[in-house]
């Protein structure tokens, strides 16, 4: 017996997709926890007790029922903090690349204070990695599908006051051909070769499977009657600014007894416009409209739209960080604010050592302040959403973003079945409703690099890129095609449906390796074919040449920083000259090293970063500052009010 591929999952990875009579997590709206004057919060992030269900099933810990006692007494737990992917804390190699069930629980008390008022208390985990179980003090609360992502439930009736209470979490890393992003497992049956039951996780993705809870964990308080969701879509009319808002209230309210008194406020916290009721205009003569970085614009320029709410003698208060801007596409631009703009800037990964994709704030703040010196107005979050925190500083800094989902390696053609598109429709109306307000975000990416020549991907991506817009119809909707060596033997069913065509593509490195000399000739040829055959503006999403740092070779070959960076500059030159017709974008790949699973092809990862993992530049980052800031330098500058 050799090995066998299976798609018939084994009872761990069965159980996964369960459900077990429990409260599903929230789906209306979920602002970001803020405090408030009516609101309040409680991190939950430190270290919490740690256990990997090794059992050759998997299963142990649901047969044994973990949750229902502290996570000591079911055996040996280890320390973990939250937020992080546990793959990279430990010296364990097979924790390392552990696939399964691992369980986390924690102790902590309510605020005495929040016993008695009349409020509700949410719990929040803001993503955690791939399928979520969550109970409190023992009872099954919620769960979640899909990593990168938040969900909440309601447990103002579960928590205990006065003593401790205990959340407990099972997580289940396991990828199948119908999550996002997909995998298989593939059980080695030859037991001459493996031990019985063996099995790997394979993946359709080239980055690491990191896992765990990767984000804060938080308890957050509202009234009774609350501010449930916010929509704001920001207008231009000459100077003057609009913005358009929709509260929606949630509790046991008719919405017609309710007061609400919507606020907008400049950086000095000076109201510029004021109205009431749940949905009308709001208007600002002389507006700061929200503009994309230059290094003369050091910081966008924000508002705060300030909600309040009364009804049946509860009230609460929520403020919202709003940019006007607007974004608008033509056949060979993209529009901001009526001006035209061009994406210079990279493809990133939420990655760093040690913590995986878990949310690191100086690394955080290093990679901004990285950004800013490259010159580099724009990035993907390729390639899956990243945190609430990284979208943050991109709304303060200007920096534009790409929101895609994690719709990574849909190759197979099981990835296009219909459980596969229901779930991905759904992943998309959790992208859109944490993101919509966001003035960084010009653009929603369904995928990346899917195999859409397969006839099923044509009614696979209408219906997800429409669904997209009908979610949000103020923006742009694509995926990142792989834009191939030879657009004669390209065969496309999907990128019809897309506003802007993103490709990718490796001349000079997957394509000729060592022959830089080719590289203008057939970026030029496949970029203007597939403008003639699309008509509409195109952005080179992905190029260039993996290094090792510290490598030089003169003459220069592949791998060494030499080579990455004639592959560079080979691109520019195309890339100046496609700037004037069509071209409205060029991010090279990678911002930084970054982990995948191991290969032959990959030397600890993937080595194309402009930076190594830990942040020191390459020669390519100065090259590439270079080029982003002659860019800025021969673009004229828009004037901002």
């Amino acid at each position: 017996m050799g090995t066998q591929k299976v798609m018939v999952l084994h009872a761990f990875v069965l159980s996964v997709l369960l459900f077990r009579g429990c409260g599903c997590a929230i789906q209306d709206g979920m602002l970001y926890p803020r405090d408030t004057e009516t609101r309040e919060t409680k991190d939950l992030s430190g270290v919490w007790n740690f256990r990997a269900d090794k059992s050759r099933n998997r299963n142990a810990g649901f047969e044994e029922q973990w949750f229902k006692q502290s996570l000591f007494r079911s055996g040996g737990v280890i320390d973990m903090p939250v937020p992080s992917s546990y793959n990279d804390i430990t010296q364990d190699k097979s924790l390392r690349d552990f696939v399964g069930w691992v369980w986390y629980d924690r102790e902590f008390y309510p605020p005495y204070s929040w016993q008695n008022l009349k409020q509700r208390v949410v719990l929040r985990f803001q993503s955690a990695h791939y399928y979520t179980i969550v109970w409190l003090n023992g009872e099954e609360i919620m769960e979640h599908d899909g990593g990168h992502l938040p969900f909440e439930i309601e447990v103002t009736d579960n928590l205990v006051y006065g003593q401790s209470n205990r959340i407990t979490a099972a997580v289940n890393n396991t990828l199948t051909p119908h999550t996002l992003p997909p995998g298989t497992i593939e059980y080695k049956t030859n037991t001459d070769k493996y031990p019985a039951g063996y099995f790997v996780q394979d993946l359709q993705m080239d980055f690491f499977n990191y896992a765990g809870i990767h984000r804060a964990v938080k308890l957050y308080t509202t009234p009774r009657v609350y501010i449930d969701d916010i929509t704001v879509i920001s207008d231009i009319s000459a100077s003057t600014g609009l913005v358009n808002y929709n509260i929606k209230v949630g509790g046991d309210v008719d919405g017609n007894d309710v007061i609400c008194q919507v606020d907008l406020l400049d950086k000095d916290g000076k109201t510029v416009s004021s109205k009431k009721g749940l949905q009308d205009q709001l208007s600002v003569s002389k507006a700061h409209f929200w503009w994309p970085y230059t290094m003369s614009n050091d910081s966008a320029y924000l508002y705060t739209l300030k909600v309040s709410i009364s009804s049946g003698g509860s009230s609460d208060l929520y403020r919202l960080p709003v940019g006007i801007r607007t974004v608008k596409t033509t056949n060979t631009q993209i529009l901001i604010n009526d001006k035209p703009f061009y994406c210079h800037g990279v493809a990133k990964h939420e990655d760093s050592d040690f913590r995986g994709k878990g949310v690191d704030l100086p690394l955080i703040a290093k990679d901004f302040n990285l950004l800013k010196w490259l010159g580099a107005n724009c990035f993907r979050t390729s390639h899956y959403p990243y945190a609430d925190e990284i979208m943050d500083m991109a709304d303060r800094h200007g920096i534009v973003v790409i929101d895609e989902c994690p719709g990574v390696g849909i190759t197979h053609l099981e990835n296009f079945s219909n459980k596969s598109l229901t779930h991905h429709l759904e992943v998309m109306e959790e992208l859109v409703r944490r993101d919509k307000n966001r003035p960084s975000v010009i653009m929603w990416s369904v995928a990346n690099e899917p195999a859409s020549e397969f006839p099923q991907a044509r009614h696979y991506f209408k219906s997800v890129i429409s669904h997209t817009k009908q979610l949000d119809p103020t923006r742009p909707v694509t995926f990142v095609f792989n834009g191939g060596m030879d657009i004669e033997r390209i065969f496309d069913e999907a990128t019809e449906f897309c506003d802007v065509i993103c490709l990718n593509s490796y001349y000079g490195w997957y394509s000729d390796t060592g022959h830089t000399e080719v590289i203008q000739l057939q970026l030029e040829y496949n970029l203007r074919q597939w403008f003639k055959k699309r008509n509409k503006p195109i952005i080179q999403t992905e190029y260039g040449a993996g290094s090792i740092a510290g490598i030089h070779l003169n003459p220069d070959m592949a791998f060494s920083e030499d080579y990455q960076v004639e592959v560079l500059q080979e691109h520019f030159k195309i890339f100046d000259k496609l700037r004037k017709e069509f071209l409205v974008g060029e991010m090279v790949w990678n911002f930084a090293d970054f982990m995948t699973a191991q290969g032959t092809n990959r030397v600890v990862g993937n080595r194309k970063g402009v930076f190594t993992r830990q942040r020191q530049p390459k020669m390519a980052a100065y090259i590439l500052r270079e080029h982003y800031l002659s860019i800025i330098n021969s673009t004229s500058q828009h004037s901002r009010q």
